[in-house]
Formats: structure tokens, sequence, C-alpha cells
């Protein structure tokens, strides 16, 4: 059994697109694999509750509860490393997790980490992608699912989606724009790192 832990701070948008597709895929006999848990280090993430409606188990760890950042990654990865089996380590799913991440807990999660970020990396890491797209005079934007590394954004790209920047879009036009490809590629770049492995 290959465990998905996936981690969101808002709304979850992305993560309930990898539930849907999972169920719709049936990822669990075709891969072994399952959406087993959402984490959340906000206790109003408006996704914890689409999470449990699926039945999904569910956490909060309150970043601000801990001394500090490791302190919090510790916590972070024990909670992780509870739906692990000794065959199949968990995949480990950044979804809107609005939190960098230590070198410490990346090295731990290395080759089964991964984030999904709204540009077309190497392009705009960090904040403010869709302004800063717009601000440097893009004809295109896009998203990137890729390996999360310490460094941040950087990593091995699994996949992207290209939306073109239109006359009058401001940063919220292009988010909306941008997020329907986010839900279509995520769950797909996890399908195939699944068959792959």
């Amino acid at each position: 059994m290959r465990n998905i832990v996936i981690l969101i701070s808002g709304g979850g948008s992305n993560m309930a697109a990898i539930v849907r597709v999972a169920q719709r895929d049936n990822w669990l006999a075709h891969y072994g694999a399952r959406v087993a848990a959402v984490i959340s280090n906000r206790a109003e993430a408006g996704g914890l509750a689409f999470a449990r409606q699926q039945g999904i188990a569910t956490q909060v760890l309150a970043h601000g509860s801990y001394a500090s950042r490791e302190a919090f990654d510790a916590a972070l990865a024990q909670a992780i490393d509870t739906y692990e089996s000794s065959s199949q380590p968990a995949l480990v799913v950044l979804a809107g997790f609005m939190r960098i991440l230590t070198p410490g807990f990346v090295a731990r999660y290395a080759g089964r980490l991964l984030n999904i970020h709204p540009s077309l990396l190497p392009a705009f890491p960090g904040l403010h992608t869709h302004q800063r797209a717009l601000d440097a005079g893009c004809k295109l934007a896009g998203a990137t699912v890729h390996q999360v590394t310490a460094e941040l954004d950087h990593g091995t790209i699994l996949a992207q989606a290209a939306v073109p920047v239109l006359p009058g879009d401001d940063a919220d036009t292009l988010a909306a724009r941008v997020l329907t490809q986010e839900h279509l590629i995520y769950p797909r770049a996890i399908a195939v790192l699944l068959s792959n492995q």
C-alpha cells in the first residue's frame, strides 16, 4: 500500500482535485495507492472539511504552536510517518501548503516530496507569480509540478501546463486560469510517478 499524505494551508482545491482523480481512476487498484491523510498547519483551512467528507484522516499542526521551524517540521514528519508502511514510504504532496520546509525535512522525503507552483519554472519562483508575470510582459503563464529540494521552487520538473496571458488580465483572472490547469496536471503527474515506482 502506497499512502499519499497531502499538506494544505487553505481551501485545498488541488488536494480535492487529486482526491477526485484518485477515486475516479481507482489508484488503489491500479497503483496500490490511496490518499491516506490531509494535514494542515491551519485549523480553519477549508480543505479539511472536504477531506473529512471523503473519509480521509485529517490532522492540524498549528505552526505557531512550535518554537522553531525545525520543531514544527519534526512534528510534521512524525505525523506523516504514521502513514508509512515498512515496505512503502509515504508520498508527501504539497498542495497550497504555505510553509517553507527545512533542509532536514526535505532530505527526509527526498524523491517523494512534490509541490505545485503557479508559474512556468524556473521563471518566477516564490510569491506573487501572476503579478510578476504580468509586470514582465509575459505572453504565457502556467503551473509546474516539481520534486521539492532544499532550494525554493527548484527540483526536477515533472509536469507543466501553459495558459495564454490575455489582454485585460489582472493577477486574479490569470490565477484562476492557471488554477484550472493545476487541477489537471497535478493528479496526472502523481499518477505517472506512481506508475513508474
